[in-house]
């Protein structure tokens, strides 16, 4: 058992590989269990993966094609309409289901592929107030959240609930990024109120082939975990792949956010096995500011973590400045140029690269400061 939830909330493992004679009835079996009997038979399913990108599967930057084909085929079965949708950071949604292999697994499936492209403007609480969330989510009679499993060099992990921010609309996501600045915290609370807002009826995760170090992008490294989790209970899921990779539930803001929220204290139910795991590589995080306020402009700039480029892999393609919440990166003649002053280390740029060429770098100050405060604890 795990702490979590007002009720007690059940986490579904399931082994498994992408042949699809395995997934197939893997997906099938975890969605009976998370209540698919409430897919009623013309119903309107929304489908959400993580079509983050332009990507071969082979990369696990978005949900692969088979998890999504199985779970359209299960909506199908039901006699329901499902429709595949999210909103990309880079590159078209057309471009993305092409690229990735989905629009090609599913050719022959009855399903729609819609971008979230219309938004409502919901209420989600202060400090935020309204905030526009597409309208397919909200509007769906039975939202299918599948996300996969990845590293994030912002939020540390992006799981269930971090998977539901791609229901915000196109260049709205950065606006967002910006609004909430340098505090993850306040990020991680956007976040929660997000899943709050969009209530996905379940949520599957494809940790088949994850990807640690520095994802979620292409500087990632894809890891075969060999496992599909499920629950009605997003949160609940983060908090058993934490507990599944050895991290403290706690350590990934978005479950902490929902403790604070009251949103968590009860148990988990987790049925099945954890695979083992071993060696699995997160992402270095480093605090953004600490001490005094007077400081932590210097320490932003000379101790912080921060996002930089390999100029040899470059091809000043522009898409990391114009995706850039905060403006903080320009083209100088054959180089990009860094004003690290303004950048709020969202780290969207190494997100979004096609090419890999970004990076996450501790500053030498900065790694000897981390390395003389960790022997200090």
């Amino acid at each position: 058992m795990l702490y979590y939830s007002r009720l007690m909330s059940k986490v579904i493992i399931k082994k498994s590989t992408y042949s699809y004679d395995i997934l197939k009835p893997r997906v099938f079996e975890l969605m009976d269990a998370l209540g698919g009997e409430l897919i009623k038979k013309n119903s309107y399913v929304v489908i959400k993966p993580n079509l983050l990108a332009p990507a071969p599967p082979d990369k696990a930057i978005v949900t692969h094609p088979l998890v999504i084909k199985a779970a359209a085929e299960y909506v199908l079965q039901k006699g329901a309409r499902p429709q595949i949708s999210d909103s990309s950071a880079m590159g078209s949604f057309q471009k993305v289901i092409s690229e990735s292999g989905i629009k090609d697994a599913l050719k022959e499936l009855d399903v729609e592929f819609r971008e979230f492209k219309t938004s409502l403007k919901v209420d989600i609480g202060e400090p935020f107030g309204k905030i526009e969330i597409a309208e397919d989510a909200l509007n769906a009679d039975f939202l299918i959240n599948l996300p996969k499993l990845k590293t994030h060099m912002q939020m540390m992990l992006t799981l269930g609930v971090k998977n539901l921010f791609g229901c915000i609309v196109g260049m709205r996501k950065p606006e967002w990024h910006f609004r909430t600045g340098v505090d993850r915290e306040m990020f991680a609370k956007l976040l929660i109120n997000i899943y709050k807002a969009v209530s996905p009826s379940m949520t599957l995760i494809d940790g088949i082939l994850a990807m640690e170090g520095q994802g979620p992008g292409r500087r990632g490294t894809p890891k075969h975990l060999g496992v599909l989790m499920g629950s009605r209970d997003a949160i609940a899921l983060d908090i058993a792949i934490c507990k599944m990779l050895g991290i403290h539930p706690d350590k990934l803001l978005t479950n902490k956010l929902a403790k604070d929220m009251g949103l968590a204290g009860g148990k988990i139910q987790v049925e099945g096995d954890f695979p083992e795991i071993r060696h699995f590589k997160m992402p270095v995080i480093t605090p953004l500011v600490f001490g005094p306020q007077k400081l932590h402009r210097l320490m932003r700039k000379h101790l912080v973590q921060r996002p930089v480029c390999d100029d040899s892999i470059c091809r000043l393609c522009g898409e990391c400045w114009k995706y850039c919440p905060a403006k903080a990166i320009s083209r100088e003649r054959k180089n990009l140029r860094f004003d690290y002053d303004k950048c709020i280390r969202c780290y969207c740029c190494i997100e979004v690269c096609p090419h890999a060429a970004l990076q996450a770098k501790e500053t030498l100050p900065g790694k000897v400061l981390r390395k003389v405060l960790k022997r200090g604890h």
